[in-house]
């Protein structure tokens, strides 16, 4: 493992905060088509955080506390199986709420470092039907747990990191078939994923990338099967002095194949993308002798195929104990 030196070794105290929102893997996406009952996890440029390639050589603890509000529609013209029948015509509001809490070993083996996390979820969610064919339906309930076991990450040198993780989710959430607002997927769910990290430190500039794909078990109660989804996530940050920093955020979501199963064959299985961006602001520093930063971000989805289109806005705050 190299340390960050000169110009990165300020960053470095950053990279144990910034593992914490790394580890969180935030996803409420609200899909069509790509998932069951039109709610499904990724959400269009929320999977990434800066430093997302770092794991940093400290055995800290990173809590981190994020909410992610989203506001999104779905056309008449596009079908979803929800509540045990097909309809088009949804508006979605969500306020998916989660505390994280990161390990980071404190080891490192050939120059790769480690951590674990795990998450508990809170949402709120609100769907209702403008062409008036269901019933509005809303309620607060914990959604599905997460966890990721082991994130490696290695040093290709002092300024280019790759972290690797596979994130869990576990069917834990409140989940009824015949409710339109449901906070579980009521699946298992698998997420293999590389993120990279480019810092530029004369310019203090970060480039980071974030590549997953979503594999999910089949609905139990349904028999319903999402297809894997492809989630992309863009991040480039311009550092300032006082602990602050702009940029922009982008994401690309695209299901892979067809759903199958269930009320699958009635919609056709369509496959939905999804394309956003928008900018992010973030700033870190300490209270007292705590490290802390926080980012707040808002993505515009703009290009959308067989899902809700919509806008999302998230505020992540970690705090890093050693």
């Amino acid at each position: 493992m190299t340390r960050q030196t000169t110009k990165t070794s300020n960053s470095a105290k950053q990279f144990r905060v910034a593992i914490g929102a790394l580890c969180v893997g935030v996803t409420c996406a609200r899909t069509a088509n790509a998932t069951e009952t039109g709610i499904g996890r990724p959400m269009t440029g929320m999977q990434i955080a800066p430093y997302a390639g770092i794991v940093p050589p400290t055995s800290d603890w990173i809590l981190s506390i994020t909410s992610i509000y989203y506001e999104g529609s779905l056309g008449k013209s596009t079908s979803i199986p929800i509540a045990g029948t097909v309809s088009a015509g949804l508006n979605y509001h969500i306020s998916y709420n989660l505390i994280n809490a990161v390990k980071t070993w404190g080891i490192t083996a050939g120059g790769w470092n480690f951590a674990s996390s795990f998450g508990v979820p809170v949402q709120y969610t609100s769907v209702s039907s403008y062409n008036g064919r269901l019933p509005s339906d809303n309620g607060t309930q914990f959604a599905d747990l997460f966890f990721t076991p082991v994130v490696a990450g290695y040093h290709l040198t002092q300024t280019d990191h790759i972290a690797l993780s596979v994130q869990m989710y576990a069917p834990t959430g409140a989940y009824n078939p015949n409710r339109l607002a449901n906070a579980g997927q009521h699946t298992w769910t698998f997420v293999p994923t590389i993120a990279y990290t480019k810092l530029l430190p004369a310019h203090e500039i970060e480039l980071s990338a974030n590549y997953g794909v979503e594999f999910y078990t089949s609905n139990p109660d349904t028999d319903y099967h999402n297809a894997p989804v492809s989630v992309l996530d863009l991040l480039a940050i311009k550092r300032f002095k006082g602990g602050w920093g702009a940029g922009v955020v982008g994401g690309w979501i695209q299901q892979l194949g067809d759903d199958s199963g269930g009320l699958a064959d009635i919609t056709g299985g369509a496959r939905g993308h999804s394309i956003g961006i928008g900018p992010i602001v973030t700033w870190s520093g300490k209270l007292s002798k705590t490290p802390v930063s926080a980012s707040l971000r808002w993505v515009n989805e703009f290009d959308v195929s067989n899902r809700p289109k919509g806008n999302a806005v998230q505020l992540s705050v970690n705090a890093t104990f050693q």
